[in-house]
């Protein structure tokens, strides 16, 4: 792992907001709708802190219907696992509003 890879990642665990969204994901896959509830900010600023942390490797998505859901990517780096390892898992990540079963038979 080079030296840039490694500060993405550094910088992108280094927010309480992020570290509350990677605490989410602990529990496994969340959608978007959820971590508004969580966090108690703005969609757009969820989805910055989304961004930076998928845009360092942490986070993958997929989307459903309209929403994405986010998720731990399984192999992480040794230095994400050992901060994911530290991390106590949030729990109440799961959706309640049932955004995501909209249009769903």
């Amino acid at each position: 792992m080079d030296n840039t890879h490694i500060e993405k990642q550094l910088k992108a665990a280094a927010d309480l907001n992020r570290i509350k969204l990677l605490a989410c994901m602990k529990n496994g896959e969340v959608c978007v709708c959820d971590f508004v509830d969580v966090l108690g900010i703005s969609q757009p600023a969820v989805s910055q802190h989304l961004r930076k942390l998928k845009e360092a490797g942490i986070i993958t998505e997929r989307k459903v219907g309209t929403w994405k859901h986010y998720r731990l990517v399984e192999d992480q780096t040794p230095l994400m696992q050992g901060i994911l390892e530290q991390i106590q898992p949030l729990n109440g990540c799961n959706c309640v509003s049932n955004c995501c079963y909209e249009g769903e038979e």
